[in-house]
């Protein structure tokens, strides 16, 4: 039997009922001052971590903080996210996105559970992909890595999440905040006022922490002029003094603080992943009083104390490894992929709408498009999981319609796609983006910038070479070996020979469906109402392929809602540049800012088709616990069971920004042809409140209120009721 260790001790005394705070100041009280300072930081040296990141791969294993073997501290073994465990070879689910275009927290807990199995099982005990940044821009380049433009859904996905893999894992929720530029993400300056940020870029963040997440990792960029790794209103003010956040804060990795001593004093805990800027500075800082041994003692207790208090919350014994791409996570991953998938398009041809296709007719069936047999499940940035396996469109119609002469055309010649399709019974057509497009971006310039290097420790052994790989380093190179650039999107638009490829196939064969794989919105103005079948696919994970046919064929009838809007034209969303080094965030971006132009959306948020049709009845509405609880009968007036999104909007009658109309809640049902369920929905009335700087926090102002259950936003078949807010 092993023997207990001092920490084996703590953990049972908390399951027992003692303090975790407690027992962490009584282990903290056997360290020796350089064991707590190694509290602060990641355990490995900086330029053999880097060497094997560079040359190995990006997070193969846990990266560890904090671990003290003679007493058993495990420290926080570290594994990223969101689309399933970056260690590995894991089960990759669909991107956050496409997850968010479901509205299904339930799903997302469930995914969220099988990703915290999966981590534990391979040794981490920490993930850190609950990343829940609202894409003020759809070109943002990470856009893939969150769950919407709208605080509600980001915060009720997100909160998802953190419940499913803390039931495993500390969840930590990320990049806190304002990071949603990724070319300049090292260099930008956010400004933004006290009611935008706490309005509209914070109230996501708020609803993590009070679900209970175990960490918060602070972004790269800096706001209103301070580097948010060590920015004290919003590690200190905002996150502990008014949130009572307990739990530990952790920096991006690499360049995520720019001093050691001030972002420990300004409430930052750990520098991830090695030992960089606080093993190189701290001791001096301390000696001349730049930080104190308080501050160390703060940042370490908050360290050992949520270890504390979620290993005793833990399963004596880890999930094993057969839990890893398991047959039950393969499952979960294609039902995601297909629940997320949004019907844009299905109109009607030979008399009936197109979708879903009917396999015993079908002889033969043309896939066009470059990515319509590409392994394509996103970027290869932190995010990327090296899944052993990945169901391309191709092979999901193969896979389903093994009778059925099933052809592929992948050059990018219109006339080829069009010939390959003008005989077949169906031609889908895919086309969108891969990593090459967009995703996290680190070039080796960049990474080589001189305020970058002087954040590196003096140079040892083999540092030439690793500084040589990154200064040549293209793209995502420097952190997982990937030649792709990613980075933020230069269009919103498909490439142009992509549109060519779509208006030919759809003049040659008037059966066309084509899917669009992309995480944020794409401009389709040139060419969307010349098919009649039009299918929002996403990185749809490593089952995609099958998901896709499963919808397609009708074995899944489409139940995703747009988690954004998509504009007809760039001119109506904010100005972008990604090569800024200074911006002013305003409140005004995706579906409300199209509703403030008075313009229409192409789609706007939480547009989806069905193979069914829904009816919404009278909602009722009763206030209470800082909402509004809303009941709504919902019918499936079609012909099959499926799932629907009820969206609840509020808009204030009089005050100030009367008319401006905000998601306030939603929920998911499953219903029954031809029956009638009441839909409850906990509508939040944040996104109704206002900051007031005197008690600094948001106040509901009183005052008239409709509130409509819809099935989008602006739906014109929203049935609305008018209540007071005393």
């Amino acid at each position: 039997m092993a023997e207990t260790t001092a920490y084996d001790a703590a953990v049972a005394a908390v399951r027992a009922g003692a303090s975790p705070v407690e027992q962490a100041r009584a282990l903290y009280a056997q360290l020796t001052p350089d064991e707590r300072l190694g509290l602060l930081d990641g355990d490995e040296d900086f330029w053999p971590g880097m060497q094997e990141m560079i040359e190995q791969g990006y997070n193969l294993r846990p990266y560890v903080h904090g671990a003290v073997a003679r007493l058993g501290i495990p420290g926080l073994r570290f594994s990223d996210g969101p689309r399933g465990v970056v260690m590995g070879r894991s089960t990759a689910f669909p991107v956050s996105m496409a997850r968010g275009a479901t509205w299904d927290v339930e799903l997302e807990e469930r995914i969220g559970d099988a990703i915290g199995a999966e981590a534990r099982a391979q040794g981490a005990n920490f993930f850190g992909g609950v990343c829940i940044n609202l894409p003020r821009h759809p070109a943002w380049g990470r856009i893939q890595e969150t769950y919407s433009e709208d605080p509600v859904l980001l915060g009720e996905m997100g909160a998802a999440l953190t419940r499913g893999t803390q039931r495993h894992v500390m969840a930590c929720v990320k990049h806190y905040a304002l990071n949603s530029m990724e070319n300049a993400r090292f260099t930008v300056d956010v400004t933004v006022d006290d009611a935008t940020l706490h309005e509209v870029y914070l109230p996501h963040f708020r609803r993590v922490v009070e679900e209970g997440v175990a960490a918060v990792m602070s972004a790269y960029n800096s706001v209103n002029g301070q580097w948010c790794g060590q920015n004290e209103q919003l590690l200190t003010d905002v996150l502990r003094d008014q949130w009572h956040f307990e739990g530990v804060t952790v920096s991006d990795f690499i360049w995520g603080l720019r001093d050691a001593a001030t972002s420990l004093r300004h409430g930052l805990d750990i520098e991830e992943p090695l030992r960089q800027q606080r093993a190189q500075h701290l001791p001096a800082d301390l000696e001349q009083g730049r930080a104190s041994w308080d501050d160390v003692e703060s940042s370490g207790l908050r360290s050992l104390s949520t270890q504390l208090r979620f290993a005793a919350a833990l399963a004596d014994e880890a999930p094993s490894a057969d839990v890893v791409v398991s047959d039950a996570h393969r499952a979960l991953a294609r039902g995601a992929g297909a629940r997320a998938m949004v019907l844009l398009r299905n109109e009607d041809v030979d008399g009936r709408p197109l979708l879903p296709l009917d396999a015993s007719t079908l002889s033969s069936v043309a896939v066009v498009g470059r990515l319509g047999d590409v392994a394509n499940t996103g970027d290869h940035g932190s995010s990327d999981v090296r899944a052993p396996s990945v169901v391309t469109a191709l092979d999901g119609l193969r896979a389903a319609l093994p009778d059925a002469d099933v052809r592929f055309e992948g050059s990018d010649d219109p006339e080829a796609a069009a010939r390959a399709a003008a005989d077949a019974d169906v031609a889908v057509v895919v086309v969108g983006y891969t990593a090459e497009d967009e995703g996290e971006y680190v070039s080796g310039e960049a990474a080589s910038r001189p305020e970058l290097l002087a954040l590196y420790p003096p140079a040892q052994d083999g540092a030439d070479a690793v500084m040589d790989k990154m200064g040549s380093a293209p793209g995502e190179a420097l952190l997982v070996g990937s030649a792709a650039m990613g980075g933020d999107r230069g269009s919103l638009r498909l490439r142009p020979v992509d549109e060519e490829i779509v208006r030919a196939v759809a003049a040659a064969n008037p059966r066309t469906v084509v899917a669009v794989v992309a995480a944020g919105a794409v401009v389709m103005e040139g060419w969307r109402e010349q098919v009649p079948g039009l299918l929002l696919a996403w990185y749809s994970g490593m089952e995609g392929g099958h998901s896709l046919a499963d919808v397609l064929l009708g074995d899944a009838v489409p139940s995703g809602r747009l988690p954004f809007s998509v504009p007809t034209s760039e001119e109506h969303l904010p100005a972008f540049d990604r090569d800024a080094t200074a911006v002013t965030y305003d409140r005004w971006h995706g579906q409300r800012l199209l509703d403030r132009l008075g313009v229409p959306a192409a789609y706007p948020l939480g547009f989806g088709l069905s193979y069914t049709t829904f009816s919404l009845g009278e909602p009722s509405v009763e206030p209470g616990d800082g909402a509004l609880h809303v009941e709504v009968p919902l019918t499936n007036t079609g012909h099959v069971r499926a799932h629907h999104v009820v969206q609840v909007y509020g808009t204030r009658l009089d005050g100030d920004r009367a008319g401006e109309r905000a998601l306030l809640g939603f929920a998911v049902a499953e219903v029954g042809a031809g029956e009638t369920v009441a839909v409850r929905v906990r509508a939040s009335l944040r996104p109704l409140s206002r900051w007031d700087a005197g008690v600094r926090d948001l106040v509901t102002p009183a005052g008239a209120v409709r509130v409509e259950a819809a099935s989008y936003a602006g739906d014109p078949d929203a049935r609305a009721v008018e209540v007071r807010l005393p």
